[in-house]
């Protein structure tokens, strides 16, 4: 089992998440959505290969729920899953690969 490692734009990125769909729907889907996040977690730091490999973006990405996508990176040499960034699938794709350079 790897450990799970946060980059700061991950925290920011699943803080807006939240924020958005507080401001769309109500806190029970809040509720619902950080529940999800965490059991994806639990997955992916016991199989990490799980999401899809994207060459371009040197990341894996894995998609949480319709409007939101997991970018995170293994890194073996230190038994970690970096998670990059979560995204909202709405949003300009020109902007996701400028973030994740």
């Amino acid at each position: 089992m790897l450990e799970v490692k946060w980059s700061s734009l991950a925290e920011i990125t699943l803080a807006e998440e939240i924020d958005f769909i507080l401001r769309k729907w109500n806190l029970v889907e809040a509720d619902k959505f950080v529940l999800l996040v965490y059991s994806f977690l639990e997955g992916l730091a016991k199989k990490p290969e799980i999401g899809i490999f994207n060459s371009k973006l040197n990341c894996f990405s894995i998609v949480i729920s319709k409007q939101t996508t997991l970018y995170y990176r293994i890194l073996e040499s230190e038994k970690k899953v970096e998670l990059v960034l979560f995204w909202n699938n709405k949003q300009n794709p020109t902007h996701l690969k400028k973030l994740l350079r």
